[in-house]
């Protein structure tokens, strides 16, 4: 099928960037269903390997893995049209939040319509899981992997539990699974950048890192400053949203740029909003007490904070598809795709299940949520409808 144009990836992203609720586990979600189930515009497996992808990478994962489906789809424009797409919404609902914060209510960062926006995490999760398992995990032996990646994940209490058992899920894949993987079709995923290009992108991912602290120091430009905090957040956490939250506070709030009080009220109206949790950094960036403050600061810290996400992502992609077309990868990844369905169902039951199930009128409206979904087909949007208006009258 053809290509769609930049304003279709547009107009698909934004779709998602106001009703994808739930973190990035549930944006996975929403994403396969959107681009995999709907609109085919990638099959299953690719669609795996660019989350296996991501998930190695720092940064945001569902944020990196929108951008590879524009620039796979429509070039470097369409990359750009799909994270401004997706990123726009809870932006500018964060960043007007920064102007009104002194007058919302605990009590509407509390309601029943939120709480019932985070069961419906629930179900959009498993969608993807479920059919996830039905296309990377078709015999005993991959769903055995899946199960066992779940339970490294749940019963490891380390950081990078979830890279430890994709990397082993790869392992086990190169060299067990080369009969099944070969058998597989081969998935058309097109990179429109060259090697080159890649490394040089990656090149100056890691200038920046290296130089930007030096530079702030040595010339004292408050922008500089804000621009090398917030870059260091994108480029140095792994895991995105929540594990970002701590590397953010040790920045603005230990220097005094930000008080505990307003940070913790941006981290609550976060959870409210749709999108991913990095645009928590335009909040910030409007709150600072020190110039550039508002909407100059909230871009600044919004662009320092995602362009580690471009660099890295963007870069890695002309690599990752010459990797995936041999034939030891393809083995590789079939292990990989294996383990991020583990990964997953693993983040099913936390944060999602933990988070979001505390009764049984909650299992029930989840439980509604997959009919919906799984069996009669509804588009997550108007799923995410039901689960809110739900949320307002029955909690």
């Amino acid at each position: 099928m053809p290509n769609p144009s930049v304003f279709e990836i547009f107009w698909v992203f934004l779709r998602l960037g106001l009703t994808s609720f739930g973190g990035p586990i549930a944006h996975l979600g929403y994403f396969r269903e959107a681009f995999v189930v709907r609109r085919q515009w990638l099959s299953d497996q690719s669609y795996a390997d660019l989350v296996a992808l991501c998930q190695f990478l720092p940064g945001p994962a569902s944020s990196q893995v929108g951008i590879g489906i524009g620039l796979s789809k429509g070039g470097l424009a369409g990359a750009f049209a799909a994270w401004v797409a997706f990123t726009l919404p809870s932006a500018l609902l964060l960043m007007g939040f920064a102007y009104g914060v002194m007058y919302w209510s605990a009590e509407t960062l509390n309601s029943g319509w939120l709480h019932g926006l985070k069961v419906v995490a629930v179900a959009i999760v498993a969608q993807a899981v479920w059919g996830m398992a039905n296309s990377l995990c078709a015999d005993r032996v991959r769903m055995t992997v899946a199960v066992l990646a779940c339970c490294m994940v749940l019963l490891l209490p380390m950081a990078g539990a979830q890279v430890l058992v994709i990397v082993l899920g790869g392992l086990f894949g190169w060299r067990f699974l080369s009969v099944e993987a070969k058998a597989e079709a081969e998935a058309v995923w097109s990179v429109p950048l060259s090697r080159r290009v890649g490394g040089i992108l990656l090149a100056v991912f890691f200038a920046l890192l290296l130089l930007l602290p030096v530079l702030a120091e040595l010339l004292g430009w408050r922008w500089l400053q804000l621009v090398d905090s917030f870059y260091r957040a994108g480029a140095l956490v792994f895991g995105g949203g929540h594990v970002v939250l701590p590397l953010l506070q040790a920045e603005v709030v230990a220097v005094d740029q930000v008080s505990s009080e307003l940070f913790l009220a941006g981290y609550g109206a976060a959870q409210a909003v749709p999108g991913p949790l990095f645009t928590f950094a335009g909040y910030l960036g409007s709150v600072m007490s020190s110039a550039p403050t508002g909407v100059v600061g909230g871009v600044l810290a919004l662009l320092a904070i995602f362009l580690p996400a471009f660099l890295l992502v963007l870069g890695a992609l002309p690599f990752w598809q010459v990797l995936r077309e041999q034939v030891a990868m393809r083995s590789a990844l079939a292990g990989v795709n294996a383990a991020v369905v583990g990964v997953l169902l693993a983040a099913l039951y936390d944060p999602v299940w933990t988070t979001a199930i505390r009764s049984a009128e909650d299992f029930v409206l989840a439980l509604l949520a997959v009919l919906l979904l799984l069996w009669w087909r509804v588009s997550a949007g108007w799923v995410v409808v039901f689960a809110a208006v739900s949320g307002a009258v029955f909690f």
